[in-house]
C-alpha cells in the first residue's frame, strides 16, 4: 500500500476541545501502519478559513483532506473544494456540536477506525447543492426559527453541546410557532404559493438527527429532496411531532414533499428571508438552488469495517 498525504483542516473550537488528541491519536495510528507520508495540519481562527484552506489545494497535491469539526466547519471545506476545483477526496471527522451529514453516513470517530477508514476505504461520488453562489453539502433551510444554529454562541456551543440548540430554539418558539411566511416555490414541472412555517431542502435523510426526515433521499442520485411545512393550529403540533419521529409526516396535508435538481424560490411580499446552510447564515431570497450531481468525492468505511 502506498503511503497517503494528508491536509487536515481543523477547527480547534469547534465540538468540547477533544479533537486535537483525537487527529494525534489517527496520526500515530497511520505511522504505526507507515501509512503516512505527510500530514499538514492548518487550524482555522476565523470564518472562512476552513474555506480558503480548502479552495487553495493543487490538484494531486495531496491523497486526501481531512475536515475536522461541526456542519458548519464541513461546509466550509466543502464550499473551498468546490470553489478550487482541486477534486481532492474529502473525509470528514465529526468533531462538532451536530454533524448531520457524518451522522447519516454513520462515519467513524473512533481514531482507530477513522485511520483504518483512510487506509481502507472506500471512495464515494455524492451530491452537492448550490444556493446562488454558496453550497451545501447536508440542508439548506429557511423559514422562521431556522436561525437558531448559527445564533447560538461558540462558547455555549462548547460547554453545552446540543443543549444550546434546544435553549435557543426554546427562545424563540412561542412567538414563532403559529406564523407564517408567504413564498413561491418553482421546479422545472411544479409551480407552488405556500404560508410557510419553515422548509427544508435536503441531500440526506437525516436532520437535526431525525433520520426518517427525508425517507426518500439518495446521496448520489442528482436530486434535492424538499420539504415544507405550512402554518399550523395549536391541535396540531402534538399529532405532527409524532409523525416526524416515527416517519409518517409524508402524509399530513401539512407536509409538501417532492424532488427536484431545480427549485427556485422567492418571497410573495418581499419580506427579508435569509437562507441557513449546514447551520452557516445563507444568502437572502429569492435564490435558485441546484443539485450538482456527484460533484464531490468522500471516503467512507468499507461496508465490512466494524
Amino acid at each position: 500500500m502506498s503511503r497517503i498525504k494528508l491536509k487536515i483542516i481543523f477547527n480547534p473550537s469547534s465540538g468540547r476541545q477533544a479533537n486535537a488528541l483525537v487527529i494525534g491519536d489517527i496520526l500515530h495510528y497511520l505511522s504505526e501502519a507507515d501509512a503516512v507520508e505527510r500530514a499538514d495540519i492548518s487550524y482555522t481562527g476565523k470564518k472562512d478559513d476552513a474555506r480558503n484552506f480548502a479552495a487553495s489545494l493543487k490538484p494531486g497535491e495531496y491523497d486526501a483532506v481531512i475536515a475536522v469539526g461541526g456542519d458548519g466547519t464541513i461546509n466550509e471545506v466543502v464550499s473551498g473544494l468546490m470553489e478550487g476545483g482541486s477534486k481532492t477526496p474529502l473525509a470528514i471527522l465529526s468533531g462538532g456540536t451536530v454533524n448531520d451529514f457524518a451522522t447519516a453516513l454513520n462515519l467513524p470517530t473512533n481514531p482507530s477506525a477513522f485511520a483504518r477508514m483512510l487506509m481502507d476505504g472506500e471512495k464515494m461520488r455524492v451530491d452537492v447543492g448550490q444556493a446562488g453562489d454558496s453550497y451545501f453539502l447536508n440542508v439548506l433551510a429557511g423559514g422562521l426559527m431556522t436561525d437558531v444554529a448559527y445564533k447560538v454562541p461558540s462558547s455555549a456551543k462548547t460547554s453545552l453541546g446540543s443543549l444550546a440548540y434546544v435553549i435557543e430554539g426554546a427562545k424563540e418558539a412561542p412567538a414563532n410557532l403559529f406564523k407564517s411566511i408567504p413564498l413561491y416555490f418553482s421546479t422545472p414541472s411544479s409551480e407552488y404559493r405556500k404560508d410557510v412555517l419553515v422548509f427544508l431542502v435536503s441531500n440526506s435523510r437525516s436532520v437535526a438527527g431525525i433520520r426518517k426526515l427525508f425517507p426518500k433521499a439518495q446521496l448520489s442520485d442528482g436530486l434535492l429532496d424538499v420539504l415544507i411545512l405550512s402554518k399550523l393550529e395549536p391541535g396540531q403540533i402534538l399529532p405532527l411531532i409524532g409523525k416526524y419521529i416515527v416517519g409518517g409526516h409524508m402524509a399530513d396535508d401539512s407536509v409538501l414533499y417532492f424532488q427536484t435538481d431545480r427549485l427556485d424560490i422567492a418571497s410573495v411580499d418581499d419580506q427579508e428571508v435569509r437562507l441557513d446552510l449546514d447551520g452557516e447564515k445563507g444568502p437572502l431570497l429569492p435564490v435558485t438552488i441546484r443539485c450538482l450531481p456527484q460533484a464531490l468525492t468522500l471516503i467512507v468505511p468499507k461496508e465490512d469495517m466494524d
